[in-house]
């Protein structure tokens, strides 16, 4: 769980920035809620390595230097996180040709660079020329020089899902790996990448995740009932949840979705079963997710713009025997008796979350 600053922000960053969306991030309560890691994503770079190959961060935007603002994020309570590229230039290139060097062929100094500076959390991207490299080739290079620094970091594999990576990335070393390209704020988004995370469930479990791309939560192009479905569905699958919001400014609906006690307590589970979907009929969904303690969270999904109902035989779930069962809304806190079926009528856009279990 954490932050970063490419949804809300993408080249448009500067360490003051930064050190105000971290004090956002304990005001706001989310750090208390499990937010850990502080990340920058890309143009945090000098457009040009130093005269002695190093990294550097860009003067006019970081002038107080990238191990400062490491520290200050630190001292705060947060772990600190930064992006590179597995290729020879980041991907900020393709946007705005911002000319920054990738960590191909560079892996030992960077990670060098990265530890010293305090880095707690590696976003590895997949942009530039690769050299006639292979995937698993760039990525175990870079996941090698971070573990001979020493430093323990989370290293967070940014490859778009295009090399099938669930199947050999934690091989390489990684802890997470993207399965998608890119997630943006619209409904139609959401949905595109939800629906390729059906049959990945297998890979995910303790010690390395499938990641379907950061939060849009809270973002313009979302609407609120759109956002809590987004974020109730990223809980089920297990997903890492990064926010992307500028945390700054963000509505008191948004942060209630955000900070949601029990809808992470689905997500951070212990047993680390990623959720699956159990039920498709028309634009109704149901995705459910295995908990620890024998509970399963059930997110029942309308995919339409119109209300309908959306529902799943108790039968279908794999709980234990029992006369009865509780379902507690997750969002309303309320709790009613199940027996046969948990259902609920839908809103367009929107989702029904529960948490069920023997009475």
């Amino acid at each position: 769980m954490g932050w970063n600053s490419w949804n809300a922000f993408r080249c448009d960053i500067d360490g003051e920035q930064i050190r105000e969306v971290t004090d956002a991030l304990v005001e706001s309560s989310m750090r208390e809620a499990g937010y850990e890691f502080v990340t920058l994503d890309d143009c945090w770079m000098a457009h040009e390595r130093t005269d002695e190959d190093e990294l550097v961060g860009n003067p006019e935007r970081f002038p107080r230097g990238m191990a400062a603002l490491g520290d200050y994020v630190h001292e705060r309570g947060f772990a600190y996180g930064i992006y590179q590229s597995a290729g020879t230039f980041t991907c900020a290139h393709r946007y705005d040709d911002y000319p920054t060097s990738g960590s191909l062929t560079h892996e030992q100094a960077d990670a060098e660079t990265f530890a010293d500076w305090g880095v707690d959390f590696l976003k590895y991207d997949n942009c530039g020329d690769h050299l006639d490299f292979d995937a698993r080739e760039r990525y175990r290079r870079m996941w090698d020089a971070l573990d001979a620094t020493g430093r323990s970091v989370v290293k967070s594999q940014c490859s778009w899902g295009e090399y099938e990576e669930w199947e050999w990335a934690r091989e390489v070393g990684a802890h997470t790996w993207r399965t998608t390209t890119d997630i943006h704020d619209t409904w139609d988004s959401v949905l595109a990448i939800l629906d390729q995370q059906v049959g990945l469930a297998e890979h995910a479990g303790p010690g390395g995740w499938n990641d379907p791309d950061m939060l849009q939560v809270g973002n313009d192009g979302l609407t609120t009932s759109e956002s809590r479905a987004h974020f109730s569905l990223w809980c089920v699958l297990a997903a890492p949840l990064f926010a992307g919001n500028d945390v700054r400014e963000m509505d008191a609906a948004t942060r209630d979705i955000l900070t949601n006690e029990a809808a992470i307590a689905v997500n951070q589970d212990p047993a680390g079963v990623q959720g699956t979907r159990r039920k498709r009929d028309g634009d109704g969904e149901v995705w459910a997710k295995p908990l620890a303690d024998g509970d399963v969270a059930v997110c029942l999904l309308n995919r339409g713009e119109s209300t309908r109902e959306v529902e799943l035989g108790v039968d279908q779930l794999a709980l234990p025997d029992a006369a009865a069962y509780e379902c507690r809304d997750l969002w309303t806190d309320e709790a009613f008796a199940v027996e046969d079926v948990v259902g609920a009528t839908v809103p367009g856009h929107d989702v029904a979350f529960y948490r069920v279990g023997a009475a």
